[in-house]
């Protein structure tokens, strides 16, 4: 396994982080633990989930999983970069949700209650909150850490201006501030070249790509979806939305010899701005598939290919779209 920084940090994490979202809804108790034991065997140190996963309000599914898993031993604990967030709604109540100081105690603790954890590694705010002031959410995160139940801080979701917002506030109040942005980016999604990624490398966070294969569009799905494996309805949209794509992309893929889902990887890890993509697997088969994107490197050709198949926003902000 490969390691790197997160961020302008210390932390040592793997270059794949395990997303754990399917845990509960898609993959059963005994195989989440199969798959996040096989992870520790392959030397990924990095988890990601939240309190929201697991598909039951206010219940926190996939974080009882975790937190069980835990709890049988060996190390478990000690050996994961624990990463959850805070946000969404826990409840019907007012201040079950979002991002005031009450909301983010309270979630805290019901957090680590459920992971069965004295602390978080990384505390992320899964969307930006427009109601709450920084100065208020930051005196939140301040206490958490001096108590020593966080120990970074984390964005999912932002723009690059909150990005800014955010850590300008951080740094008046002699904070770290946002170690990592958890973003949306992949081959068929790259919004974030325009300002979310040049926000990242300026400040030193780590980017965390999420869904890194578009939603599974990117595995091989048009050969699969020809070789007649049932598909969601709302997959079989966007399939026929990026067929014209994916037929160049899978050409693309079968002519180096590599699958799809590993090269969408492996452009990713080309960016040095990328920390780790989160892979979601629901089963230790797709789990171990993933390693290949690893040693697999891009040449700037390929990439150069890649690039008129899926083009991005011709660059970063302003000189993107303006002079």
């Amino acid at each position: 396994m490969q390691y790197t920084h997160l961020g302008r940090t210390g932390l040592l994490v793997s270059r794949l982080c395990l997303g754990t979202m399917n845990f509960g809804p898609h993959t059963s108790e005994r195989d989440a633990f199969a798959i996040m034991d096989k992870a520790l065997e392959l030397g990924i140190n990095f988890f990601d989930t939240a309190n929201v996963y697991g598909r039951k309000k206010g219940e926190g599914i996939t974080e009882q999983i975790i937190g069980r898993w835990f709890a049988q031993g060996g190390g478990r604990r000690d050996k994961v970069v624990l990463a959850t967030k805070v946000y969404g709604g826990m409840g019907d109540w007012p201040n079950e949700s979002k991002l005031s100081a009450l909301h983010i105690r309270r979630a805290c603790e019901d957090s680590l209650r459920r992971l069965q954890t004295d602390h978080i590694d990384l505390y992320q705010m899964h969307h930006i909150d427009r109601a709450t002031p920084w100065e208020e959410i930051w005196q939140a995160m301040e206490v958490l850490i001096q108590q020593g139940k966080v120990i970074y801080v984390g964005s999912s979701n932002f723009a690059g201006w909150h990005i800014a917002q955010a850590n300008e506030t951080a740094r008046r109040r002699n904070l770290l501030g946002l170690v990592s942005e958890q973003s949306i980016y992949n081959l068929t999604a790259r919004t974030i070249e325009l300002e979310v990624i040049p926000a990242c490398r300026a400040y030193g966070m780590g980017l965390l790509p999420w869904s890194p294969l578009g939603g599974g569009i990117l595995g091989g799905a048009l050969q699969k979806f020809t070789e007649g494996r049932r598909a969601e309805e709302s997959r079989v949209k966007v399939i026929e939305k990026f067929r014209t794509q994916l037929e160049q992309y899978e050409t693309l893929c079968r002519a180096i010899g590599e699958t799809p889902a590993d090269v969408a990887l492996a452009w990713l890890l080309r960016n040095p701005v990328v920390t780790a993509p989160i892979i979601g697997p629901r089963t230790i088969e797709q789990l171990t598939s993933t390693l290949r994107a690893l040693e697999l490197k891009l040449d700037d050709d390929i990439a150069q290919r890649l690039d008129q198949i899926f083009p991005g926003p011709d660059g970063e902000a302003p000189e993107a779209s303006a002079w």
